[in-house]
C-alpha cells in the first residue's frame, strides 16, 4: 500500500498478527487472546486493543467467519475507521492560515516545519516562518537553515525574548506582505506544563487579537520511534493546547506505527502528516485507508 508498506512502518505489528493467524487454525478464545496480546506488544494501548477486539468479534459473528486468514480485511477496515477523522485529517487550505507547531525538543518539530513550508510553497502558497521557540539554544538558527533551504523568510528575535512578541511581529509581516501561511515554531517544555500553558495561551490571544481573520492549525509533532512515550506526550499536550492535528515523524522504518492507532482512538486526535525521511519532500498527508492497509500488506 505504497507509503507505509514500503517503509516497513508496521513490521513488528504485521509479524505478530501474521504469527497469530498462521499459528491458529481456528477462531476461538485462544486465538482472540493471542491476537489481543499481539496488538498490545506492538505499542497499541490496552484500551484501544480491547476496542479493536470487541469490534472484531462483532464482525466475525455477524459474518460467520471461521477461518483466521479471513480476518485481516476485517481488521484493516476496523483500524481505518478508528484513524479516519474525516475532514479533520486534512490540513487547512484556507488563506491566510496561522500554524502553531508544538512538541518536545528532539521530536522533529523544526524539520517538520521546513517540510510543511516546502509543501505549502509547492502548492503556490506564500509562506513565512516565525522562530517563537526563543528559550531553546540555536532554535532560531536551525529554523533559518530550513528557511534558506525552502526559500522562505524567518522572523526571529534574540534568544530568551518573549515568544509572543515574535508571533506578533510575524503576524504584522504576514499581513503587510499578504502572506498565505505563517508557521510558528513554539516551545515544548513539558517539564513545566503550567508555564507552557500560559505561554501558548498568550500566543493564541495575540493571534486572536491581531489576526482574527486567519484560519488556525495547532499541530503536535511526535516522534513515532518513541512508542508509548509519544502517546504520553499526546495526552499531556492535549491537556494544555487545542490540538487540531498530529504530525508523526520518523515513520521510515520504525516498528512502532501502532501508536498512531492509540492516539487516534483514545484521544480523538486526527493525524495530518507523517514524516518518512530527511528530505524536504519526505512528508505525506495522512491517508487512513492506506495507513491501515500498510499493516496487512504482507
Amino acid at each position: 500500500m505504497g507509503l507505509f508498506s514500503q517503509k516497513g512502518t508496521f513490521k513488528k505489528l504485521t509479524e505478530h498478527i501474521t504469527n497469530v493467524i498462521v499459528g491458529n487454525p481456528n477462531i476461538d478464545d485462544e486465538f482472540y487472546d493471542e491476537l489481543e496480546e499481539s496488538l498490545i506488544i506492538s505499542d497499541i494501548g490496552v484500551d484501544t486493543a480491547e476496542h479493536i477486539m470487541e469490534r472484531l468479534k462483532e464482525e466475525v459473528n455477524a459474518r460467520y467467519i471461521t477461518d483466521p486468514k479471513k480476518i485481516t480485511g476485517v481488521l484493516e477496515n476496523i483500524v481505518a475507521e478508528i484513524v479516519d477523522k474525516g475532514d479533520r485529517n486534512r490540513f487547512s487550505r484556507e488563506n491566510p492560515l496561522v500554524v502553531l507547531m508544538i512538541g518536545i525538543n528532539g521530536g522533529g518539530k523544526t524539520t517538520s516545519i521546513g517540510k510543511i513550508a516546502n509543501m505549502c510553497k509547492n502548492e503556490g502558497r506564500s509562506v513565512l516562518l516565525a522562530a517563537a521557540d526563543t528559550f531553546r539554544a540555536a532554535a532560531a538558527e536551525q529554523l533559518e537553515i530550513w528557511g534558506d533551504r525552502v526559500g522562505v523568510r524567518v522572523i526571529r528575535h534574540q534568544e530568551g525574548t518573549d515568544p509572543s512578541a515574535v508571533i506578533y511581529d510575524g503576524i504584522q509581516s504576514a499581513k503587510a506582505n499578504d502572506i498565505d501561511v505563517l508557521i510558528c515554531d513554539t516551545a515544548g517544555r513539558l517539564q513545566n506544563k503550567g508555564n507552557l500553558m500560559k505561554e501558548l495561551a498568550k500566543m493564541n490571544r495575540v493571534i486572536d487579537k491581531e489576526f482574527p481573520e486567519a484560519a488556525r492549525e495547532t499541530l503536535l509533532v511526535l516522534d513515532a520511534t518513541t512508542g508509548k512515550n509519544a502517546v504520553s506526550q499526546a495526552k499531556e499536550f492535549s491537556e494544555i493546547a487545542d490540538i487540531t492535528g498530529i504530525v508523526l515523524t520518523k515513520m521510515d522504518g520504525t516498528a512502532r506505527g501502532g501508536i498512531s492507532i492509540t492516539i487516534a482512538d483514545e484521544y480523538d486526535l486526527p493525524i495530518k502528516f507523517v514524516g518518512v525521511g530527511e528530505g524536504m519532500d519526505d512528508i505525506k498527508e495522512f491517508d487512513p485507508q492506506e495507513f491501515a492497509g500498510g499493516i496487512f500488506d504482507e
